[in-house]
């Protein structure tokens, strides 16, 4: 399964693979959020083991960011996908003191730490008052001109930013392919705040980043069960909504049964079934990355997307 995203002249699969917790961080960058909350993925081989069972079941894209424990995940991602027929994004910038102006040297210096001439996209990870939009979209422009980017997206964009980006783009011809926001049954918040009919109407694919809702449509903490790490601590795994998501998961358990996949897997494909929506779910390892990839196996009925929307329309706003 494959589509254009947005409407670049880039071909992605509709599931990508989430690597914010890969590599070896040293120093502070160990103390990353992602990696408190989570815990690193198991290692080198499993991260290569994850890279091989994703590109055999079709799942060529990997997302990660300067970010992503101080440039050691796109070091890692750069080693790990050298020769792969794989895709890469990345986001920048590396850190909070970033200036409109910053914009290519952050860009090489991800294309040094990932070991390559190119990325496949090019993300801006989250607004900031400070930047000027419309000039970092003429710089990312440059980028594609110079072929250092096939393509340009953003991250944490609202509906206005996103118009706001599109049209910068569009005076140099150049589409705005994607906005990468939350999304997920439990986070149902772009249906809600127009980012969703932004991507509609702009002809925009919204990526989806956790996509599983930090675990919790997994399954696997039912109430009195909690992950360890930072994660009980985010607003998911509060006592009610572990409560509250009982009988979402319950659902979900249902219609997987019917196809002999997981909670999980169902979350998955309910948002594949949308067009304009690619989930990049976390894999720590290759069982992980092999079970998300199980999400482009099967498809779920009109009905069933529906009863799973109903279900959760309590998350929607």
């Amino acid at each position: 399964m494959s589509t254009t995203l947005g409407q670049s002249s880039l071909i992605v699969p509709r599931l990508g693979v989430g690597a914010m917790t890969w590599g070896d961080p040293s120093g502070l960058a160990r103390l990353h959020p992602a990696k408190l909350a989570y815990g690193g993925a198991h290692g080198y081989a499993e991260e290569k083991r994850a890279v091989e069972v994703s590109l055999a079941a079709g799942v060529t894209l990997f997302d990660t960011a300067a970010m992503y424990s101080n440039g050691a995940a796109e070091r890692r991602l750069g080693e790990l996908v050298h020769g792969q027929p794989a895709l890469v994004a990345t986001k920048f910038p590396g850190s909070f003191f970033f200036r409109t102006e910053d914009m290519p040297k952050e860009l090489d210096a991800s294309l040094k730490r990932l070991g390559r001439g190119s990325v496949d996209l090019y993300q801006h990870h989250f607004p900031n008052p400070r930047v000027d939009i419309s000039r970092l979209m003429d710089l990312l422009a440059d980028a594609v001109e110079a072929g250092k980017t096939k393509a340009v997206g953003v991250s944490n964009y609202s509906a206005r930013e996103m118009r706001q980006a599109h049209a910068a783009l569009a005076r140099r011809g150049i589409p705005l392919a994607s906005n990468q926001v939350e999304y997920s049954l439990l986070h149902r918040q772009p249906e809600a705040n127009g980012v969703l009919e932004a991507c509609r109407e702009l002809g925009v694919t919204l990526i989806a980043y956790q996509p599983l809702a930090s675990g919790l449509l997994t399954g696997k903490y039912p109430p009195g069960s909690r992950p360890s790490g930072l994660r009980p601590f985010l607003p998911f795994f509060r006592r009610q909504n572990l409560v509250a998501v009982v009988p979402v998961v319950n659902l979900l358990k249902e219609i997987g049964g019917r196809y002999g996949k997981s909670p999980a897997q169902v979350a998955l494909r309910w948002l594949i079934e949308n067009p304009l929506v690619l989930p990049i779910p976390g894999a720590k390892d290759s069982k992980q990355a092999a079970a998300n990839a199980e999400a482009l196996s099967f498809g779920l009925t009109p009905e069933e997307v529906e009863a799973l929307g109903r279900a959760t329309l309590a998350w929607r706003n």
